[in-house]
């Protein structure tokens, strides 16, 4: 599982400014950031990770988004043109993202994962906090220096029943 020090090492290794942040008391989940640091949930980002089922079949799809305005799935389903799409269960986000389930960063997201990011995230350079995969721990980092390291497409999640051009999924191999 990747933790804090992995992503410090790499953001070091990047040369991107950036602090892992001591929690005054432990956290199961991102939703729990704001009450934990007193923060605007706004400036808070979580990844939301969601079991898609399209045509080639189901795939995991990983939603980087303010944990104060979470995508409903039907958006998250009209932007890739799925079938279905439901809340993925805690092993298939630990599998897919190699992140514990409820704290995982959106930096050092596997290569294969498809990723979204709410566009609402973009065009800001104020700080942001996010998981770190450990339940003691966030990441405090500009939300334009994060977005440029997180390799997803920028979506808008805040309309409902619009369709937009699928998304590839990568082959199961």
């Amino acid at each position: 599982m990747k933790d804090a020090l992995a992503i410090h090492r790499w953001l070091l290794a990047h040369q991107v400014h950036h602090e892992i942040v001591r929690l005054p008391r432990a956290m199961t989940c991102a939703d729990e950031l704001p009450e934990v640091l007193s923060a605007n949930p706004a400036v808070c980002v979580g990844v939301t990770v969601y079991e898609v089922t399209t045509r080639i079949g189901h795939e995991p799809v990983a939603v980087v988004t303010s944990v104060g305005s979470p995508p409903r799935p039907g958006v998250v389903g009209g932007v890739l043109g799925a079938r279905r799409v439901r809340q993925a269960p805690d092993y298939t986000v630990n599998a897919a993202t190699d992140y514990a389930a409820g704290l995982v960063c959106p930096l050092l997201l596997p290569d294969g994962l498809t990723v979204l990011v709410d566009e609402r995230l973009t065009g800001t350079a104020m700080p942001v906090y996010t998981p770190t995969g450990e339940r003691r721990t966030a990441l405090l980092i500009r939300a334009d220096h994060l977005l440029t390291l997180v390799s997803g497409k920028i979506v808008d999640l805040t309309r409902s029943g619009l369709r937009r051009e699928p998304t590839t999924f990568p082959l199961a191999g």
